[in-house]
């Protein structure tokens, strides 16, 4: 910078300097002297913001190991009973039908719970989240129905898997 622009610089801004040394000395007593916000090294934290942290649910054994042993021998039991289902000919089995039909219900559903649970939080979708939990929850029971009603009423689970194995 020359010494022209300069002296128009400090004629047009005369007090530019003191301005800004006086409005950080302000912010800093102000920061010093509140007791509102109390200053925490690495940020200001305001409670009942967005800052604050996500609560955690109470520990509870059936949501916890209980629920992940649940799933996995659900899962690991519908091998078995897909396999009876083709060895078996005809609906003579009606209990292996209900079994297979109930396992692959639940076994749905809480597949899909897990995909709502971790992509349409409530926290984040606060309309869209609680629709799609009970809209879940309708076609779980709409489809344990209709499972039911062709165990009941058609060939059963059963027989439909062994004529799709042979068709």
């Amino acid at each position: 910078m020359n010494a022209q622009t300069s002296s128009l610089l400090r004629a047009s801004f005369p007090n530019l300097k003191r301005a800004a040394v006086r409005s950080t000395a302000v912010v800093q007593a102000r920061r010093a002297t509140s007791t509102s916000y109390p200053y925490v090294p690495g940020g200001p934290v305001l409670k009942g913001t967005v800052n604050d942290p996500t609560s955690f649910p109470p520990s509870s054994r059936s949501h916890g190991s209980y629920h992940w042993s649940f799933e996995r021998l659900l899962s690991a039991s519908l091998v078995p009973l897909t396999a009876a289902a083709v060895v078996t000919t005809g609906s003579q089995y009606p209990m292996i039908d209900a079994m297979l039909g109930l396992g692959l219900v639940v076994h749905s559903h809480i597949g899909f719970d897990s995909c709502r649970v971790d992509y349409l939080h409530p926290r984040k979708f606060a309309i869209l989240g609680p629709i799609t939990k009970w809209g879940l929850r309708a076609f779980s029971v709409g489809a344990a129905y209709g499972v039911y009603a062709f165990n009941t009423n058609d060939i059963g689970l059963c027989e439909l898997i062994a004529k799709v194995w042979h068709a």
